[in-house]
């Protein structure tokens, strides 16, 4: 049988995708006392990880942070910092 769009897996107890990965005892036991301070399941810790590890290394969400901040820098030239600039490079032999 085809499908047309790919079938919905599922569903059980918990909505999503169900995964197995093996990991380090010593993560997965830093791991569980997380939980435990957190007060969240398994499932959501692993998910905020993975969805901020996938933040933090996508190039384009990286440059949309970085812009929106930038846009929010006043990038005028502070005159204490530009009149010590200029008494510093009188200084320097060109």
């Amino acid at each position: 049988m085809r499908y047309a769009v790919a079938p919905t897996p599922r569903e059980g107890y918990t909505l999503g995708m169900k995964t197995a990965i093996s990991i380090p005892n010593d993560v997965f036991t830093e791991a569980e006392r997380l939980t435990r301070r957190l007060q969240k399941s398994r499932s959501q810790l692993y998910t905020d990880a993975v969805r901020e590890y996938l933040a933090r290394h996508d190039p384009d969400t990286v440059t949309d942070v970085l812009n929106r901040v930038s846009e929010t820098v006043d990038s005028r030239a502070d005159p204490i910092v530009s009149a010590a600039g200029r008494r510093l490079l009188k200084r320097v032999e060109w």
